[in-house]
């Protein structure tokens, strides 16, 4: 009985925790206990979506990300701090042992706020740049918001972009999305988990408020070098996300009417409050989470000896993974987008072969995508692994090794050599020689000397 009901309760946890696919313990760092109030709306869709928030301030020194060497919190959120730092308990050094621990992190910036010393170490480490001067924003002249900053021209309004080839756009919505004060981040190149998720407009550029001269010469960063929010995808999956504007969270950002200079836009709510749920949702994987339902691989012909250990050179094999990607409160079958394959390698040392394998609806799991193909072992033996790795931005990776031995022929699995195409000219030259060699016992045999009648005086 007592069994029972701790299933029971366990089933209502399940029904009642985050949506997230990782955990619903969510710690917020926020340094003044009123400014909580400014982010009202913010909190009340977090909470409802089952998360588990606690408020501390960087100050506070009980703070601590760890319980036993593992992360304390499955979500960290940031919000801009008043003063220089961060406190001991947040150093650069502990929120990468926070990311390697399998834990997500958003962060927000504000050019309102300079931008502390140990979170600029800790983007450069990322490799994501911010300006040298830690006040800069990011400036439009073309899309800002007439309303509210018809001077500054510091409230960038950025409408929605379409999705790239071979990218899900998990961040598009309708209308304008207002980004207040925003501090720009230009990433490098060299890392390929990096991903923009928003980008400023063509006319923008990063600008010092507190510069003393007209204009700006030689800007940080222009156009669409600067990202107003970028993220970093790390080896583990865990997320690290940047917001550079935390104003576009907050309540009055929600609810506000902009418009934007020179056109015929009229003057309409912004799309603040479903961009922050989608930030939000890929931030502490809602979505994008990728998993692996089953993987079988066995010889064409023969569908019962599943995932043998063992197989023969130039054996037709064939191979199936299934996918499936968590969708905000449900695992759903996996499409790559558009332009996009699944591949496989089937590889000893380097692969023999790389195959993009065929999508179809799973047969056994209807919340899975099996992909799958058929194809020949090569000649040759030894170790080989079937090997999927799929690492695409705002997706969690996967990676799967399955290892098996390919042996040679037998010494009865052998064809005929009458079945072997490139054997008939030598077969037939066994077969010519004989034939010529009998004919010329024959023709010996048969052929004997005529004999001379004449006497042997005749002769003479």
């Amino acid at each position: 009985m007592r069994f029972t009901l701790l299933g029971l309760l366990l089933g209502f946890l399940g029904i009642v925790s985050a949506l997230s696919a990782t955990g619903s313990s969510l710690l917020v760092i926020i340094e003044e206990e009123a400014d909580k109030s400014k982010y009202s709306q913010f909190w009340a869709d977090l909470q409802g979506r089952g998360y588990e928030i606690t408020y501390r301030s960087p100050k506070d020194t009980n703070l601590s990300l760890f319980l036993h060497g593992e992360p304390a919190y499955s979500h960290l959120l940031l919000l801009p701090p008043k003063s220089k730092g961060l406190g001991p308990n947040l150093t650069p050094n502990l929120l990468v042992d926070f990311i390697n621990g399998g834990s997500n992190i958003l962060l927000a910036l504000s050019a309102e706020q300079a931008v502390p010393t140990a979170i600029n170490s800790l983007l450069l480490e990322l490799d994501i740049n911010l300006p040298s001067d830690r006040t800069s924003l990011v400036v439009d002249h073309l899309a800002y918001d007439l309303t509210s900053s018809a001077e500054k021209h510091d409230v960038l309004l950025i409408p929605s972009a379409e999705p790239k080839k071979g990218v899900v756009d998990f961040f598009s919505v309708d209308g304008l999305v207002a980004f207040p004060r925003a501090v720009g981040q230009v990433l490098g190149n060299a890392s390929p988990m990096l991903s923009s998720i928003v980008k400023a407009g063509a006319s923008a550029y990063i600008y010092n408020p507190k510069e003393e001269t007209e204009g700006v010469e030689d800007p940080f960063a222009t156009g669409s070098q600067i990202n107003i929010v970028s993220a970093f995808q790390a080896r583990n999956s865990a997320r690290f996300t940047v917001l550079g504007s935390s104003e576009a969270l907050q309540d009055t950002w929600f609810d506000a009417k902009v418009r934007l200079p020179g056109t015929d836009y009229k003057a309409g709510k912004t799309s603040n409050k479903e961009f922050a749920q989608r930030l939000s949702e890929w931030a502490f994987k809602e979505i994008g989470v990728l998993r692996v339902e089953q993987v079988q691989h066995s010889l064409d012909e023969d569908t019962k000896d599943i995932n043998p250990k063992i197989y023969r050179v130039k054996n037709d094999v064939r191979y199936s993974i299934e996918i499936s990607e968590w969708d905000v409160d449900q695992w759903i079958p996996f499409n790559p987008p558009t332009g996009d394959a699944v591949q496989l390698e089937f590889s000893m040392l380097s692969p023999f072969h790389r195959l993009s394998l065929n999508s179809s609806p799973s047969t056994t799991n209807k919340d899975a995508t099996a992909f799958s193909t058929t194809f020949r072992t090569p000649d040759q033996h030894g170790i080989f692994n079937f090997y999927v790795e799929y690492r695409r931005p705002f997706f969690t990776a996967i990676e799967d090794k399955q290892t098996v031995t390919v042996r040679h022929f037998a010494h009865d699995e052998f064809p005929r050599s009458y079945e072997i195409s490139a054997a008939w000219p030598w077969i037939s030259g066994i077969w010519v020689t004989i034939g010529g060699w009998l004919a010329f016992v024959a023709i010996w045999l048969y052929s004997k000397p005529t004999r001379d009648n004449k006497p042997a005086s005749a002769k003479k």
